[in-house]
């Protein structure tokens, strides 16, 4: 076992794990972070989806010993300067995007990772960006629709302009 100190959410957590844990097991068994599911296992599905300093990550795929001190952020996370997670939460509530939910904090992290990196995306930057993760309900339409629908609002949003 070793202990890490990891930047959860903007707050410090200790955990003593064995080094190859992967990042998911450790935000919800150690943590009780659960929005993060666990899918495959594999990385094919983005159920587990996170943000490591600000990019979408696997967490499944990702050992505990691999994250050092970046910043970790879940979907139990306000969201960044820039994406605050009410807004995308809001967004897929109105798209009615989640039938199971069970993909959707994946999906919210990786489109909050897109929202903070691209001010402005276009369709197709937001299909191929949201490419990764897999929603078997097939609510992607309604998904795509939502990120969407989030990033015209964060676009309108008088903070969003000033940069």
């Amino acid at each position: 076992m070793t202990k890490y100190t990891l930047q959860v959410n903007g707050k410090p957590h200790e955990v003593d794990v064995d080094p190859d844990t992967p990042l998911l097991y450790v935000l919800r068994n150690d943590l009780k972070l659960n929005g993060a599911k666990f899918g495959c296992g594999l990385g094919q599905c983005g159920s587990c989806t996170v943000t490591v300093d600000r990019a979408p990550t696997m967490s499944c795929l990702l050992p505990v010993s691999m994250v050092g001190a970046k910043a970790i952020r879940t979907v139990e996370s306000p969201g960044t300067r820039w994406v605050p997670s009410v807004v995308l939460q809001q967004a897929f509530v109105e798209e009615q995007a989640a039938q199971c939910g069970y993909c959707i904090a994946g999906m919210i992290m990786r489109a909050t990772a897109l929202l903070d990196a691209v001010r402005e995306p276009t369709d197709a930057q937001i299909r191929a960006w949201m490419q990764p993760n897999l929603c078997r309900c097939g609510t992607h339409m309604r998904i795509l629709r939502a990120v969407r629908r989030a990033a015209d609002a964060l676009t309108a949003a008088p903070a969003r302009k000033k940069r």
